[in-house]
């Protein structure tokens, strides 16, 4: 299914406000194909103690198919741990590149990949730091990884 501009705008601000970076997606199957080449999953927020349901909003701000028998984010592909591969797009997406580390538990790869600082970094884009136009704010440059995933 095709989302309008404004739809898939609309979604990635509400998930932006439910899925600031560190949080957490809760992923389940829901059902594989015959085939093995195809996967519907379920992914949930938790907040105020309650799962919060986001496939549908998934579905528009990534442009992933929503499989409405399911009720659940179709996704193609095998061989692979898709319910990462749903969680890591969706963060992509919402983040981009050049996001703030949120500080100790930041869930950057750079930080398993030897960036061993986690003092807050800012955000989204570069700001110039104590008026020295040469000091900018280390940034982390994949967005993918802005989020955590995890299997109910």
């Amino acid at each position: 299914m095709k989302y309008t501009k404004a739809e898939q705008e609309a979604a990635r601000v509400t998930l932006r406000e439910l899925l600031p970076p560190g949080s957490t997606v809760h992923t389940t199957v829901k059902h594989v194909a015959r085939s093995g080449m195809s996967r519907s999953i379920s992914c949930y927020v938790i907040r105020d103690n309650s799962p919060r349901w986001i496939d549908s909003l998934i579905c528009k701000a990534v442009g992933y198919t929503f499989d409405e028998k399911r009720e659940a984010v179709k996704i193609g592909g095998c061989g692979m741990d898709m319910g990462f591969a749903i969680v890591y797009d969706l963060s992509f997406v919402l983040w981009g590149k050049d996001w703030g580390c949120i500080g100790e538990g930041c869930p950057s790869n750079d930080h398993s990949n030897g960036d061993r600082d986690f003092t807050p970094h800012g955000h989204r884009r570069p700001v110039h730091v104590a008026n020295d136009p040469n000091a900018l704010v280390h940034l982390h440059k994949d967005g993918g990884y802005a989020l955590r995933q995890r299997w109910l």
